[in-house]
C-alpha cells in the first residue's frame, strides 16, 4: 500500500467542503457552544452521508467507505483541520474505536443492538477505562470490578475522562472479572453497558482548563453502583479486556496522530496569514522578521517529519500487525504529540493577543490538545518503551 494511496481529488473535494461549509461554524461553536449548532451539524452529516463519505474506515457493507488504515490516515488529516470534521463524517473518537471493536469481536446480537445504530449515526458511545484513584500509566491496575451473579455481571467502580459520556447510549467498560488471574493483563474484561442501566451514574462533566464542553465534545466522571449487565454483553473472552483495548489503541493512535497533523497544518496556515497581514509599523509586517520565518520553517519541517512517521507506521500495521509496529506506535505517539504542542505554541505566539482569544480556533486547541501528551499513555511511558526496545537490539547481539 503506497503512502499516497488515497485519490487526490477526494482530498481536494473534502477540503473544499470543510473550508466552505464547516470552518464558518467554528466561531459560533466557540461563542455559543455545541448545542447551538445541532441543526446545522445534523444537516451536514446527512450531506456527508449522501456524498458517500460516511464512516470512512468501515466496510462498504455497513455503509462505510471501506478505506484502509493508510487511506483513512490521509483523510483524517484533512478532517482534523476543524474540531467538527471527524464528527461530521461519523468517525470521531471514541465512537470509531468502539465500532472497530464491535465489528471485530462483537457477537451478532451485540452488533445488531449496538454497532449498527452507532454506524448509522443514531446513537453515540463512550469508553470507560481510566480511574481517578490509579495512575493511567499503569492501565492494568484497576479497582472497578465485575463479579458474576447468576447470568449477570455486577459492576462497582469509578471512572473518569470518559470522552463523550454526556448523551452516550452505551459505554464499553474495562472491569476486573478475574482478580486471581496470574498475569495482571488477564484480569480484566470489556463489558458493554447501556447508560440507562440502573447503577450507571453520570456524576459530572469534567472541566478542561475551565471549559466543561458538552455532548461528544466533553469528558465525564461516572460511577457504577451494583450495575447489573447480562453476561452476553461481555465483548470477547473473559480476561481479554486489556488485549482488546490494546488492539483498539494501535489504529486509534494513527487516527489521533493524523488528526493532530491536521491541527498543525491549520495552525501553520493561521500563523502565516497573520504574519503576512499584521503590521509592526506602516509597511512592515511580522513576516519580515527572521525569527517569525524561522518559526514557520521549523513548523513545516516538523509537520513533514511527523506525517511521514505516521504514514509509515500505518503501512507497517497493515502489513505486519500492531505488535510488530509497537515501537513505531509509541514513537509516533510522543513525537507527534510534541510537534502538535510546539506548532500550536508558535502559532499562538505569532498571533499574539489575538491568539489568546476565541476569535481564532488556536486557543481552543491549545486548551484541549495539551492532553495529547497524556492520554493513551503519557510521553514518558512511550519514550521508555522505545528506549528499552532499542537497547534490546544490542543486548541480544
Amino acid at each position: 500500500m503506497s503512502m499516497q494511496a488515497l485519490p487526490g481529488p477526494l482530498l481536494v473535494e473534502v477540503q473544499s467542503f470543510l473550508e466552505s461549509r464547516v470552518y464558518p461554524l467554528e466561531r459560533r461553536l466557540l461563542r455559543e457552544g455545541l448545542h447551538a449548532l445541532t441543526d446545522e451539524l445534523e444537516a451536514l452529516r446527512a450531506e456527508v452521508k449522501a456524498r458517500g463519505w460516511w464512516c470512512p474506515p468501515l466496510p462498504r457493507r455497513l455503509g462505510g467507505m471501506g478505506l484502509s488504515l493508510t487511506e483513512f490516515a490521509h483523510l483524517s488529516e484533512r478532517l482534523g483541520r476543524t474540531p467538527l470534521g471527524h464528527y461530521l463524517f461519523n468517525c470521531q473518537a471514541p465512537d470509531i474505536g468502539n465500532m472497530e471493536l464491535l465489528l471485530a469481536h462483537g457477537t451478532p446480537e451485540q452488533q445488531e443492538r449496538f454497532l449498527l445504530p452507532l454506524v448509522q449515526g443514531k446513537i453515540r458511545s463512550c469508553f470507560a477505562m481510566t480511574e481517578p484513584e490509579h495512575a493511567g500509566s499503569n492501565p492494568v491496575w484497576l479497582s472497578t470490578t465485575a463479579r458474576r451473579e447468576g447470568d449477570h455481571y455486577v459492576l462497582d467502580g469509578h471512572k473518569w475522562f470518559v470522552t463523550g459520556a454526556d448523551g452516550a447510549a452505551f459505554a464499553i467498560v474495562m472491569a476486573v472479572t478475574n482478580p486471581e488471574a496470574e498475569r495482571p493483563h488477564e484480569r480484566a474484561s470489556l463489558l458493554i453497558v447501556p447508560t440507562d442501566t440502573p447503577g450507571f451514574l453520570h456524576v459530572r462533566r469534567l472541566p478542561v482548563m475551565g471549559e466543561l464542553g458538552e455532548g461528544w465534545m466533553s469528558h465525564s466522571e461516572v460511577r457504577f453502583e451494583r450495575c447489573r449487565v447480562p453476561m452476553h454483553y461481555r465483548l470477547g473472552p473473559e480476561g481479554a479486556g486489556f488485549a482488546l483495548a490494546q488492539e483498539r489503541l494501535g489504529p486509534g493512535r494513527i487516527h489521533h496522530a493524523m488528526r493532530w497533523i491536521g491541527i498543525c497544518e491549520r495552525a501553520l496556515e493561521l500563523m502565516c496569514r497573520h504574519a503576512l497581514r499584521r503590521e509592526l509599523a506602516p509597511g512592515h509586517v511580522l513576516a519580515d522578521q527572521q525569527v517569525i520565518r524561522h518559526a514557520i520553517a521549523d513548523s513545516r519541517a516538523e509537520i513533514e517529519a511527523a506525517r511521514h512517521l505516521v504514514l509509515a507506521t500505518a503501512e507497517k500495521i497493515e502489513q505486519a500487525g500492531s505488535h510488530a509496529a509497537r515501537a513505531d506506535i509509541s514513537l509516533l505517539k510522543f513525537y507527534v504529540a510534541g510537534v502538535l504542542q510546539r506548532v500550536l505554541d508558535r502559532a499562538l505566539q505569532v498571533n499574539g493577543a489575538l491568539g489568546m482569544t476565541d476569535d481564532t480556533i488556536l486557543a481552543f486547541w491549545y486548551r484541549h490538545e495539551r492532553a495529547a501528551r497524556i492520554y493513551d499513555g503519557p510521553d514518558e511511558v512511550h519514550r521508555d518503551l522505545v528506549a528499552r526496545l532499542e537497547l534490546r537490539r544490542y543486548v541480544e547481539r
